[in-house]
């Protein structure tokens, strides 16, 4: 039954409690008895009535009407009518039994007339709402126990309804209840209060409104379910138009729900890819970053240049991708050349003359929105690649530092995360002739090297262990480095070290011999049997990192010196509980005592 009252339209649900009204008062003018109740009834039925005639002429005449509060309201006015009419029909005939009817209606008029007076306040309010320049703060008697209902009501009605000045006044409103809690988030949802904002988003009104819309809907969208919400409100490709033709701090607050989005869903990710969002966010990040890639331009990235390298992106990109919706929604380039390109123009004018800071602020949000993005998502990640994407971020991580540098490390980890995986992709973005590549490792092994916060050198490591199937065996220069952490006085990152040397040695690596090869040469064993002292995860790690070796290169003078077996016995009960380790630790026990002196291979087996 309810999801037939929902395909009503506002005026036929208006017209049911009309008819009722005036069927109340007929009643009433025929009542035999309780006259004056009746009359009373009556007048208090007819204000509601022309109330009700009044929301009719005004929903019938208002364009973008908001119907969610009159609605919820015009539902309670119509039962309080429906218990009048069967009052007042009740003491229309009651005859010989009217000294009883007069002892029971008194108090039922009382009680009728109570709920009647309630849907008037209500009435009065919605009206009123519709009317006011700006929100209405005021309580109807619907939602005397719960005012926020009415003020998430009445912002709403005015952000769709609302002149521009009180539109940003309630949108401002909706981002502060939806900040506070939860349960306002919700009622924000429930009550439709998504969809204008994302049309007060997209119209570009005024960066003012823009920015108060975009965080309203980033105060909202705090967890999966409203993302999808947001998403299947058209919220995607919104916010990816609103990307290239507004002014930077419009885009600051759009690039910031870009990256929530992404990383609260992953659907949402892929949504984002198939708009292309990745484009106008790494146009973004080489805005004045010299490339020198001779794939591309020389000298700083204008705006100008990013304009015609999008061009150049779209074209092969509908060739790459002949079934997406690249055409539709190419908005970065394509808004240069629609009814929209003069105010484009507008804005990539004021970027040039943008202080330092804004702009500072506008690439750390595009780094960040990037890295949430690539996130195991194999789409987004490929799309970055295929652009100038990785030198942008290789030369930022070279030239900047701060919040900048990290998020594009942390971009370049999730990329080679999922390269990991990924043949296609890591021969195809990681290939070690590639200018990109090449540019990407040196900044790599530069941070491990050079940089002294684990905070850049644990991303910077895990990015090369993701990546240590695409080198070749004569490419030590790659295992130096990340030797030298092994003995790294930050316990995390001697870890994160060990893992990545792990899988560099680890038997699904073709090298992995030649590779344990360089570990010893590098002095590896000295660092590693420190880290097998220490418990938890860098013990594991560093067992797991010395089973290798033990398979590999179990004749290695370095083990036995390091006396590695007794290490590895030492070592034995946590291994005990690793599922990774299982089968391998037996393996590098039975190799290292077959090599060392004085061990007996039938007492060194393992029963995990």
């Amino acid at each position: 039954m309810a999801a037939v009252d929902e395909e009503k339209t506002l005026q036929e649900e208006l017209s049911l409690p009309i008819l009722l009204a005036d069927r109340v008062i007929k009643s009433a003018q025929e009542a035999e008895s309780s006259k004056q109740d009746c009359s009373e009834l009556a007048k208090q039925v007819d204000r509601l009535s022309q109330m009700l005639r009044s929301a009719v002429r005004i929903a019938s005449t208002t364009q973008s009407f908001y119907e969610k509060p009159i609605r919820r309201i015009v539902a309670d006015v119509t039962k309080n009518l429906d218990r009048a009419l069967t009052l007042v029909r009740k003491v229309k005939h009651s005859g010989v039994l009217r000294q009883v009817f007069s002892i029971t209606t008194t108090a039922d008029f009382r009680k009728v007339s109570s709920l009647l007076e309630s849907s008037i306040g209500d009435m009065k309010w919605v009206l009123s709402i519709f009317d006011a320049d700006g929100a209405n703060l005021s309580l109807p008697p619907i939602a005397s126990n719960d005012p926020i209902l009415s003020w998430v009501w009445s912002s709403i009605a005015t952000v769709q309804m609302g002149q521009l000045k009180a539109r940003v006044d309630a949108a401002n409103e909706l981002a502060s209840l939806a900040r506070d809690n939860d349960r306002n988030k919700k009622i924000i949802v429930d009550e439709g209060g998504v969809t204008p904002l994302l049309k007060l988003l997209k119209e570009g009104s005024s960066p003012e409104a823009q920015i108060a819309a975009a965080n309203a809907l980033f105060n909202i969208a705090t967890d999966r379910e409203r993302v999808r919400f947001v998403a299947d409100a058209l919220g995607v490709p919104t916010m990816v138009q609103v990307l290239g033709n507004s002014p930077t701090r419009v885009q600051l607050s759009v690039v910031k729900m870009v990256a929530s989005m992404a990383e609260l869903d992953s659907d949402a990710q892929e949504e984002f890819a198939r708009e292309n969002v990745t484009r106008p966010l790494v146009s973004f990040l080489a805005i004045d970053t010299v490339l020198d890639d001779p794939n591309f331009h020389s000298g700083k990235t204008s705006i100008h240049s990013i304009v015609q390298i999008n061009k150049e992106l779209v074209g092969k990109s509908r060739n790459s991708y002949p079934n997406s919706t690249l055409t539709s929604n190419a908005s970065f380039s394509s808004s240069h050349h629609s009814d929209g390109s003069s105010r484009g123009g507008h804005h990539r004018k004021e970027r040039e003359v943008e202080s330092p800071e804004v702009k500072l602020k506008l690439k750390v949000g595009c780094a960040e929105a990037l890295w949430k993005l690539c996130k195991k998502s194999l789409t987004n990640s490929r799309k970055v690649t295929e652009t100038k994407g990785l030198i942008c971020l290789a030369k930022i991580i070279e030239k900047e530092e701060g919040e900048l540098q990290l998020n594009c490390l942390l971009t370049v980890m999730e990329i080679a995360a999922v390269a990991e995986s990924n043949p296609d992709l890591r021969r195809a973005a990681f290939k070690t002739n590639s200018s990109a590549a090449k540019a990407v490792l040196d900044q790599l092994l530069r941070v491990i090297q050079a940089e002294s916060s684990p905070a850049l050198q644990i991303p910077a490591i895990t990015s090369i262990g993701c990546l240590a199937r695409t080198f070749p065996a004569r490419e030590t220069r790659i295992l130096g480095p990340l030797v030298s952490r092994l003995g790294d006085g930050n316990v995390d990152v001697a870890t994160e070290a060990a893992i990545a040397l792990s899988k560099f040695v680890s038997p699904e690596n073709f090298n992995c011999v030649e590779h344990s090869k360089a570990i010893i040469e590098f002095e590896g064993v000295p660092p590693l049997m420190r880290l097998l002292r220490t418990d938890g995860r860098a013990q594991i790690q560093g067992t797991k990192l010395l089973c290798y070796l033990a398979l590999h290169v179990g004749n290695s003078k370095a083990l036995e010196q390091a006396r590695a077996l007794n290490a590895l016995e030492g070592a034995r009960s946590a291994a005990a509980q690793h599922p990774d380790l299982r089968e391998v630790f037996p393996k590098a026990i039975h190799h290292l005592a077959l090599y060392q002196a004085g061990a007996h291979p039938h007492r060194q087996s393992y029963a995990p």
